[in-house]
């Protein structure tokens, strides 16, 4: 798995099991819905830490709590 991959199956995640929609994640991150779906999608390969900071900030949790699963510790090397 890459970190593209788990970044965006840790964002899908996170709307899941807080019921709620990209857009809807987009306003609480103070985010145009553009870029979130830009991350799921694939077009932005490598969102910068202040995005992913701000949908933490939206969804209450800290960078840690987003980082924090199998996916992200199980990563592949990159080159």
């Amino acid at each position: 798995m890459t970190a593209q991959e788990a970044v965006r199956n840790r964002i899908l995640q996170l709307c899941g099991e807080n019921n709620i929609t990209i857009n809807k994640l987009a306003t609480l991150a103070a985010l145009p819905p553009s870029s979130v779906k830009n991350i799921l999608y694939g077009k932005s390969q490598n969102p910068k830490l202040l995005t992913i900071k701000l949908i933490c900030d939206g969804l209450g949790i800290t960078l840690s709590e987003f980082f924090d699963t199998n996916d992200f510790n199980h990563l592949d090397a990159e080159i």
